[in-house]
């Protein structure tokens, strides 16, 4: 199967995608998010905690709010020593065996600095550490840099981000590989929900797309807790990834049956309300969008946590995207998931009227 994203909106992803912006730090990915929306939705804006907003048919009722975090995991600088090597830990969850001898980009004052993750080689290990997991602080970041001096003249500083060096990656005639993948899909899922709406004019709700900021380092909320305060929406749906299970290693019986292509993955339980995800479902069949469902008994761990407790309380459903190797330098999704998770998010808007009780 192709890739079924038009071709400005794959251009439009892989420019998020490649744009630079951990934790923290998303005005980047998310001045390019907002450039995108203000070609075609209403009141596009950013707030003081980095979330970005745009909006269709805003004088419209009920109020949707569709929400995909924009930030990614990164590392960020703790140290410079005398010899001009970089310290760091991590923004959000890393294995650091996948660090090991990557490129870097550290977003420092004056210019992005390229370096490289550093390690003892293998034949200076003792034998019986040869085994044990790499741990962050037995790594660093090498710039090339002669001393300490050298690191502050090209800008560097402490509680500098850095990002991995890679950029998007066109893998077979169908997939996309690269970093950020979780979740600056879902950033991007939102707004194209919203493309949809504006073209067609057929919802009579009022939807703003939030990205997110903070997600991955959100456990007081992030950014969806505050703009889900401001939004005060009556209803709300969150874009995020989930394990794709088609891999090696990957047990479905703990995680379920989720492949790349499979279409969006719909959860149940916990922050998601029981009659939003009935509706999500129901739509699903009707428009015969692939789909499949996973189970939440405790928590999502996505911006629906932090939501669906807003204010008196917010009906909240949580649409997930297949991503193989989470968290990692090259995550791996199809695009035809996109294309359908924003057609189910689309047709959920269109599908409200005003009144609703969503009272089980």
């Amino acid at each position: 199967m192709e890739r079924s994203l038009e071709k400005h909106s794959l251009e439009f992803l892989k420019r998020l995608l490649d744009t630079p912006g951990p934790s923290g730090f998303e005005s980047a990915p998310a001045r390019v998010w907002r450039e995108e929306a203000a070609t075609f939705a209403e009141d596009v804006h950013g707030d003081t905690t980095g979330n970005s907003y745009a909006t269709v048919n805003g004088g419209g009722a009920p109020k949707v709010m569709l929400a995909g975090h924009i930030d990614e995991i990164g590392l960020m600088i703790t140290h410079v020593d005398d010899e001009g090597f970089l310290y760091f830990d991590g923004i959000g969850g890393w294995d650091p065996q996948v660090l090991v001898g990557q490129r870097v980009r550290v977003l420092a004052k004056k210019e992005l600095v390229r370096g490289v993750v550093g390690k003892k080689p293998i034949h200076l290990i003792k034998p019986d550490e040869r085994e044990k997991a790499s741990k962050i602080t037995d790594l660093w970041i090498d710039v090339g840099a002669a001393n300490k001096a050298e690191v502050a003249e090209r800008g560097i500083r402490v509680g500098d981000p850095c990002v991995l060096d890679t950029t998007v990656m066109e893998l077979g005639p169908r997939l996309l590989a690269s970093r950020s993948i979780d979740n600056r899909i879902g950033a991007f899922v939102v707004l194209e929900a919203i493309r949809l709406l504006a073209k067609e004019k057929k919802s009579k709700a009022a939807v703003t797309a939030v990205a997110t900021a903070q997600e991955e380092i959100g456990y007081h909320g992030g950014g969806a807790q505050t703009s889900a305060y401001t939004v005060e929406p009556d209803v709300a749906l969150v874009v995020d990834v989930t394990f794709a299970t088609d891999s090696p290693g990957s047990d479905k019986k703990e995680l379920g049956d989720h492949k790349l292509g499979g279409g969006p993955v719909l959860a149940r339980g916990s922050s998601s309300h029981v009659l939003v995800f009935e509706r999500l479902v129901e739509i699903a069949e009707k428009e015969k969008i692939p789909h499949t469902i996973t189970a939440n008994p405790k928590y999502s761990s996505t911006d629906a946590d932090a939501i669906y407790l807003v204010r008196h309380g917010i009906p909240t459903g949580l649409i997930s995207v297949p991503n193989r190797y989470m968290h990692s330098p090259n995550e791996i999704i199809d695009p035809n998931d996109l294309v359908n998770a924003a057609r189910l998010i689309a047709a959920f808007c269109r599908s409200l009227k005003p009144g609703e009780s969503w009272i089980p």
